[in-house]
């Protein structure tokens, strides 16, 4: 599962690919908002975790990841 968020203030999104279904990434996000001074933090498909401060979240995008083409694929 891809997930892009977005931070305040940073002109990037962050792109996270994991293995998370889409109910636990929400119930991730709803147990981060609903703490006082709450972090978002999901662990990506290598082992690296992102940890990103509820006060700072701009958007969280959940969707499948896009399989993307090697290659020119010359369609005329």
């Amino acid at each position: 599962m891809e997930i892009k968020i977005g931070v305040q203030s940073v002109h990037r999104e962050l792109v996270v690919e994991t293995d998370l279904t889409v109910e636990e990434i929400e119930t991730e996000i709803r147990n981060a908002l609903a703490a006082d001074r709450g972090v978002f933090s999901i662990t990506d498909v290598k082992g690296n975790r992102v940890i990103v401060p509820v006060a700072a979240l701009g958007f969280i995008e959940i969707g499948e990841g896009a399989s993307r083409s090697v290659g020119f694929g010359g369609t005329l």
